[in-house]
């Protein structure tokens, strides 16, 4: 078992899972916190339709996700910022309008199941060089944003029209925040799949939420849960021959009642 874990295939998918854990985990919380988490489920089927597109055309799905979420990320902002509409509102509008594209591209191309399904629910396997690189740049983009709009979109998240007040620049933060999550999301989908993403955002950071006392504490915990979730997950997806996605997820889900237990028995 130690031999296949130090193979290269599976050293480059735990580096890009515990990446990618970081990324997610560190802005899952402003996501948990600010009430976002269908734009997660919403973000994850717009990297559908871009992954759909990307098969249809013959070239690497994910180049064509990429800029396909992030504009679905920013339509579904200003959509939010120039109308009436709630944001789960548009977001509702471009997730079926994404699946709906999704499904026509796929249809339109013969013998798209296997790579279709790998997308869907996540592989080990597909992880490559290039994907461990633009983990790796993605993730060092989230850490300097991180440590240069932490303070404002804490602000934001707790009062956002004292901050506006405060001449802090909250629309503009917003659109920055969602660009990210969109790009976590892209980057995420060749280890936890499109299915799963939203979950890898969420369960982390509402596991801290039960047990930090502070935004910051919730911060770090969330960090700390989403990257234990990850290289337990990716661990156990090998021994037990099982989607490494899925098993990721139920590794976080099992954390998370294990940290409801302890916090509300240290609340009785």
């Amino acid at each position: 078992m130690l031999d296949i874990l130090l193979m290269p295939f599976m050293l480059r998918a735990m580096i890009a899972g515990l990446l990618v854990a970081f990324m997610g985990s560190a802005l899952g919380v402003f996501v948990v916190q600010r009430k976002m988490s269908f734009l997660g489920d919403g973000l994850a089927h717009a990297a559908f339709g871009g992954v759909a597109l990307g098969l249809l055309l013959a070239v690497e799905p994910l180049a064509v996700a990429v800029p396909f979420t992030l504009l679905v990320s920013l339509a579904i902002t200003w959509v939010k910022e120039k109308t009436r509409l709630e944001q789960d509102t548009s977001i509702g509008i471009f997730f079926a309008v994404s699946v709906a594209l999704g499904v026509v591209f796929l249809a339109m191309k013969e013998n798209f199941a296997a790579d279709a399904y790998s997308y869907l629910f996540g592989s080990i396997l597909a992880v490559g060089t290039n994907d461990l690189v633009a983990s790796a740049v993605m993730a060092a983009v989230t850490l300097f944003s991180l440590v240069r709009c932490w303070k404002r979109w804490a602000y934001s998240t707790f009062d956002a029209e004292l901050a506006a007040a405060d001449r802090v620049k909250t629309k503009r933060d917003e659109y920055l925040l969602n660009a990210l999550v969109s790009m976590v999301i892209v980057l995420s989908i060749k280890l936890v799949g499109i299915v799963l993403i939203a979950s890898f955002l969420v369960i982390p950071a509402a596991t801290a939420k039960l047990v930090a006392r502070t935004f910051a504490d919730m911060t770090k915990l969330s960090v700390i849960f989403g990257l234990f979730g990850a290289l337990f997950g990716i661990v156990f997806s090998v021994i037990f021959d099982l989607p490494s996605g899925a098993v990721i997820i139920l590794v976080s889900a099992l954390i998370f009642a294990f940290t409801a237990l302890i916090a509300r028995f240290m609340n009785r």
